[in-house]
């Protein structure tokens, strides 16, 4: 099979509607390493960075509650900071890049998956202008 490891996808594919943090970056503990009082952090496997995860909540209308929720994992050698949060709103806003899925076989014998992203940052919006009707990146 040509596709082994992580399989690369963009922020869109995985939150067409976006998604929002609802929780703190956390740095993942490495529960092989890690002993009683003394924590270890992850590192991934492929590349050795340190593994950090936040909570975020997929704005997809359509999923049920219990499917809203997820952790997305990212790969920094410092602490990611998530992106200010944005008046008026409950959530903040959040995007990925660099973002790859790894499925899995969870304990329940569902398929599951592992998300993780090389970068977390403030949502792109595409804005029209008022001079023209091209689409700008702000």
């Amino acid at each position: 099979m040509a596709i082994q490891g992580p399989i690369p996808v963009t922020f869109a594919q995985v939150f067409p509607h976006g998604c929002y943090s609802v929780g703190e970056v956390e740095p993942v503990k490495d529960f092989e390493a890690s002993t009683n009082g003394r924590f270890v952090q992850a590192r991934d496997k492929q590349t050795g960075e340190l593994v950090w995860q936040i909570p975020v909540m997929d704005a997809d209308p359509s999923l049920k509650a219990a499917q809203k929720t997820v952790a997305v994992k990212i790969l920094s050698p410092t602490q990611p900071v998530a992106p200010a949060p944005v008046a008026g709103l409950p959530f903040t806003p959040v995007e990925f890049d660099g973002m790859t899925v790894t499925p899995y076989v969870n304990g329940s014998g569902r398929l599951a998956y592992s998300i993780k992203a090389r970068q977390m940052l403030a949502p792109r919006t595409n804005v029209k202008s008022a001079n023209n009707s091209k689409e700008v990146a702000a």
